[in-house]
C-alpha cells in the first residue's frame, strides 16, 4: 500500500499502522539490571542498564535489512545498528554523519564526499567501496528498496571511489540539494557484499551504528548491545531492547506497568491523562505530521483556482486542530514544512472568511457546490477531520459527502482517484516534498499539480549554488502554492512519546524521522 509519508513507496499506513493483538510480546524482559551507578541526579549521563522500547511492529515478516525498513520499529532498529552518510536535523536540513564533509563542483553535477574514520562492528573500516556497494544494492531495479527513488539523481555507473574514504558522485543533472540524497530515508551503509546470503541481516547483521547485534525474533523482540568503538562515542546504555506492542493501549500499559521504559506513538488522550501527573513523562515532537485536504487541480470543481481559494477560506484551522487532533498540534497555512529549512514563514496566516469564500464560489458558478471527500480510518484523526470540515463547508453553502475508504488501499486509491481527500505526511525536506509531489513527472503527485513554469523554478533552485538565492526561488514557489495550490494544509500534529521517569536524554525538539528521533545512543537511565 502507498505510504504518503515516503513518496513512491507502497506500504500500509503511516509507518506504524500495522495492528494486531493488544498483548505485549516481551522476550527476556525482566526488571532492568543496571550494571553501573544510575543516580544521574545532577543530570550527568550515567553508563549502564538495559532500556526496553515498545513500538508497533510488522509481525513475522519483520527484518533487520535496513534497506527494507518501512515501519517506525524498522527504522528505529536500523538507526541503532547502522549509519547513513547524512541525516536530517530538526529543521530538516542535512547534517553530516558517516560523511565528514561534501563539496560540489561549480556545475553542481559532481560531488566529492569524504568519509570520517569509522568502523563496522567486526572492526573493519567503513570505506568508499562499502558506500558504493550499498547505493548500488539499494538501486537494484529488481528490488523494492525504499531509498531507490531518492538515489535516482546519482549516475552510479560513473561514480567512483577516489580513495579509501573518498567518493566522487557523478549526477545526472545539477542538484544543489544533493546532501538530502545522502540523508534519504533508508539509505544506510552496509559492508560490501552484505545481504548476499538471506540470513545476513536477520542472524548476523553488521553495521557501523552505536549498537551491535545480540538477538532478533521477528514480531517480538530485538536486543542490541553497546558498540564501544562507535565513531561518535559509545552509548550510555549497556543494552537496548525493542519489543513489539501493536496496540497503543498495550504500549501505554506496558510503560505504566514498568515492563518498558519507552513507548512510541501514544495518542493525545493518553498524553492528557498522564502529562504532568508524575508517573511517566510525556514527550511531544512538534511539527512531525502535516495534516491536509488534497484537491485534484486537474478536474472539476478544483480545476478552477477560485474554488481552491474558496476552500482555503472555508476551513477553520483551529477547530480542526482542537477536534481532529485533540489539540495536539498547531494550525497550518497551506504550505508544507512549518519550521523547516526554506519555509516561507512571512506569508500571512490564513483565517476563515466565509463571505469571501461564498463570493469566490459564486464567481466560479459553484455557489451550490456538492463534492465527495474521501477519508478512511487509515490514520488517526482522518474521519474526525472529514466530519468537522463537512460542517464548516455547509456554512458556505457547500455540501460535502464523506466517503469512507479501505484502510488497505486508501493511499493508492486517492493518488489518482476522486477529487478531494484527507491527507497527511511525515517530516521531509521542503525540497523533497516539491520534487516528489509537485512536479509534472512526480510519481506521487496527489494534487495533480502540473505546471511547466513551476517545474522550471525547481530546476532553477537546484542549479543555484548560492543558498540565499536558492531560498528566494523556493519562496517564489511557495507563494504560488499558497495562492493556488492543491494542498489545503490545516495543521501540523505532534508525535507523542512516553518514557519512564528515570529515562533521560530523549530529544524533545526533533520531529519524527529526523536524526534525533528514536536516538537511543544519547539516552541513559538515571
Amino acid at each position: 500500500m502507498y505510504d504518503e509519508r515516503f513518496s513512491g513507496l507502497r506500504r500500509r499506513g503511516f509507518l506504524a499502522a500495522t495492528t494486531g493483538a493488544a498483548a505485549l510480546a516481551l522476550v527476556g524482559c525482566g526488571g532492568t539490571e543496571n550494571t553501573a551507578d544510575q543516580s544521574g541526579g545532577d543530570g550527568t549521563p550515567k553508563r549502564g542498564g538495559r532500556l526496553r522500547a515498545a513500538f508497533a511492529g510488522g509481525g513475522a515478516s519483520e527484518t533487520l535489512d535496513p534497506h527494507l525498513a518501512n515501519l517506525f520499529a524498522d527504522v528505529a532498529r536500523a538507526k541503532a545498528l547502522y549509519d547513513k552518510l547524512a541525516d536530517y536535523g530538526a529543521d530538516l536540513s542535512a547534517q553530516p554523519r558517516l560523511a565528514a564533509k561534501w563539496e560540489s563542483n561549480k556545475a553542481l553535477d559532481r560531488w566529492q564526499v569524504t568519509l570520517r574514520e569509522a568502523t563496522f562492528h567486526d572492526g573493519k573500516p567503513v570505506t568508499a567501496k562499502d558506500v558504493l556497494y550499498s547505493y548500488r544494492r539499494i538501486s537494484d531495479p529488481e528490488k523494492a528498496f525504499r531509498a531507490k527513488a531518492s538515489l535516482e539523481p546519482i549516475d552510479l555507473n560513473a561514480s567512483r571511489a577516489t580513495g579509501e574514504r573518498s567518493i566522487e558522485f557523478v549526477l545526472k543533472r545539477p542538484t544543489a540539494e544533493f546532501p538530502n540524497v545522502l540523508a534519504a530515508f533508508g539509505a544506510y551503509i552496509v559492508p560490501e557484499n552484505a545481504g548476499e546470503n538471506a540470513s545476513d541481516f536477520d542472524k548476523k547483521p553488521i553495521g557501523s551504528g552505536p549498537f551491535r547485534f545480540v538477538s532478533f525474533s521477528p514480531g517480538r523482540s530485538a536486543v542490541f548491545r553497546r558498540y564501544d568503538a562507535y565513531w561518535e562515542g559509545a552509548p550510555h546504555l549497556d543494552e537496548l531492547e525493542f519489543v513489539v506492542a501493536n496496540e497503543e493501549s498495550a504500549r501505554a500499559n506496558a510503560l505504566l506497568g514498568g515492563q518498558v521504559e519507552y513507548a512510541h506513538e501514544l495518542n493525545p488522550t493518553t498524553a492528557r491523562a498522564h502529562e504532568g501527573k508524575g508517573q511517566i513523562e510525556i514527550v511531544r515532537l512538534r511539527n512531525s505530521a502535516m495534516q491536509a485536504f488534497c484537491m485534484k487541480t486537474d478536474r472539476a470543481p478544483f480545476d478552477d483556482k477560485r474554488v481552491r481559494e474558496a476552500f482555503f477560506l472555508i476551513v477553520d484551522r483551529k477547530e480542526l486542530v482542537d477536534g481532529a487532533l485533540s489539540g495536539a498540534g498547531v494550525v497550518g497555512n497551506d504550505l508544507f514544512g512549518k519550521g523547516y529549512e526554506y519555509y516561507a514563514a512571512d506569508l500571512p496566516q490564513r483565517e476563515q472568511d466565509l463571505d469571501r469564500a461564498k463570493a469566490l464560489l459564486e464567481q466560479a458558478g459553484a455557489e451550490k457546490l456538492k463534492v465527495t471527500l474521501d477519508t478512511s480510518a487509515v490514520a488517526a484523526g482522518f474521519t474526525e477531520a472529514a466530519s468537522i470540515f463537512r460542517d464548516q463547508a455547509a456554512k458556505a453553502g457547500v455540501t460535502i459527502d464523506v466517503k469512507m475508504g479501505s484502510k488497505d488501499s486508501y493511499w493508492a486509491d486517492i493518488l489518482d482517484g476522486g477529487t478531494l481527500a484527507c491527507y497527511r505526511s511525515g517530516a521531509m525536506p521542503i525540497e523533497a516534498h516539491i520534487s516528489q509531489r509537485l512536479l509534472t513527472d512526480s510519481t506521487t503527485n496527489a494534487t495533480h499539480w502540473k505546471h511547466k513554469d513551476f517545474d522550471a523554478l525547481y530546476q532553477q533552485a537546484q542549479s543555484t549554488r548560492d543558498k540565499t538565492e536558492r531560498a528566494a526561488v523556493y519562496k517564489r514557489m511557495q507563494r504560488r502554492l499558497y495562492a493556488e495550490g492543491g494542498f489545503l494544509i490545516w495543521g501540523f500534529a505532534d508525535w507523542i512519546l512516553g518514557t519512564a521517569r528515570n529515562v533521560k536524554g530523549v530529544e524533545t525538539k526533533a520531529p519524527a524521522n529526523t536524526l534525533d528521533w528514536a536516538r537511543f545512543d544519547k539516552v541513559w537511565l538515571a
